[in-house]
């Protein structure tokens, strides 16, 4: 029987693979695990874009991995801005400590609050104190500061 075994990564688009990488690094403590091009006709065989070209890094957090992939081509690419309500749209969150000092850490990369920090009223992050970081790409983070 077929089944999923585990998540493997998770994967985001940016137009600016070293300010990703250094939001990723320096204010949330990942690790970079790889960095390196990859073939151009491999990449457009997996995802039927033809003429990509792209860096891809990958960095290690607790837990999981995210693939960071910089496309240089081809040359009609898009910008996409999707809001929390539109179809396409998604976030990936994270529990946290230290919620104040990583909005403030996350400026310098240009990873702003979408909204406003909230105390979640109910649901299981109830009593968790939360935010919407968005970065210039448009990749949302969801950090969320449960209580001691």
């Amino acid at each position: 029987m077929a089944e999923i075994l585990s998540t493997n990564h998770t994967s985001f688009t940016v137009s600016d693979l070293d300010r990703s990488l250094g939001f990723f690094e320096q204010v949330l403590g990942f690790e970079v695990t790889s960095k390196a091009p990859r073939a151009p006709d491999v990449i457009a065989r997996v995802t039927g874009v033809e003429g990509a070209e792209v860096m891809i890094a990958y960095v290690r957090g607790p837990g999981h991995s995210i693939e960071l992939i910089e496309f240089t081509g081809p040359t009609n690419r898009q910008t996409m801005r999707p809001r929390a309500c539109d179809l396409g749209f998604c976030h990936i969150a994270y529990d946290v400590r230290g919620l104040d000092e990583l909005i403030d850490q996350a400026k310098a990369f240009d990873v702003v609050p979408e909204g406003e920090v909230i105390t979640v009223d109910q649901g299981p992050n109830a009593g968790a104190r939360l935010v919407y970081l968005r970065d210039p790409d448009g990749v949302t983070f969801e950090l969320i500061e449960k209580p001691l």
